[in-house]
Order: C-alpha cells, then structure tokens, then sequence
C-alpha cells in the first residue's frame, strides 16, 4: 500500500466523500450522490471557517477516508475549547487497515494543537462496530445525546 496523506478536502473530492457517506444503511437513507450541490455549497461555506477541518485521507491519489473536525469555543468547564469529530468514514476497501485509528489520532493531535482540552463525537446507537472502535482509543461513553430535527 502506498503512503496515506491527510489533507484538506477539495471540491474535486466530493463525489468520494459522499460515496463513503452514503455507504452504510444509515447513510445510504440520509445522503444523495445523485445531486452533488448541496455539499459543494456546505463544503465552500465550511472552507470559510477557520475552526472548521474537514479533511480526506488519500493513498496512491485515492480518496480512502474523511472527517470533519470542528473547534467549539466555550465558556464552560472555566472557559475550555473543545473539538468535534463528525462524518468520519473509511472506504469498504480500507476498512481494518489502521486507517480509522490514523484518521482519529490526526484529530486528537490537531485538537492539542488547536489549544482543546477535551475532544468529543457522537456515534448512532446502531453503530456498535464503531462503538467498540471508539472505545479502544480511549473514548468513553459518558453522555446521552439529543436531536430536534428541523
């Protein structure tokens, strides 16, 4: 296998990114590769933000992974900065090679660097796969998470 490089996302990757989104049964009811406008408008908007990274793992110039980190200011917890981890995916052909774990520990190290003292991520219930996976990096299962769809 060749090198594995994580960069920023470019317009030119969107089309893999959605693919990874849209391949799970969770994904492939939430997202639409068939109209690719709403995430190039979400990924120009994101690019305009500078507590906003959402990057791509490439190997051999192949779109093999994504996530998006997100630096969140707060008052709380006397002022702290946190980070979130969202959309992280891996491509079916890469999924047990270590690329997750690469993916989550660029995270966590950007986080240091970005001055977080705590990183956090939500996973859907149904996912018990990557429940496990967070876990054996460290996270902890602590909260009970709410959504209001709008």
């Amino acid at each position: 296998m060749g090198d594995l490089e994580i960069r920023p996302a470019t317009k030119g990757d969107i089309p893999e990114i959605v693919a990874m989104l849209a391949d799970d049964p969770l994904g492939a009811q939430r997202e639409s590769p068939d109209d690719l406008t709403p995430y190039f408008t979400a990924l120009e908007r994101l690019s305009g933000d500078p507590h906003q990274h959402v990057v791509v793992a490439t190997r051999d110039s192949r779109v093999v992974g994504t996530l998006q980190l997100t630096i969140i200011p707060g008052l709380s917890r006397r002022g702290s900065t946190r980070s979130v981890i969202e959309g992280v995916r891996v491509h079916a052909d890469e999924r047990g090679s270590g690329l997750g774990t690469r993916l989550i520990e660029w995270a966590v190290a950007s986080s240091r660097r970005e001055g977080c003292q705590l990183v956090q991520l939500t996973s859907d219930t149904t996912r018990t796969d990557a429940h496990r996976f967070y876990e054996r990096l460290g996270f902890e299962a602590t909260h009970v998470g709410f959504k209001l769809p709008l």
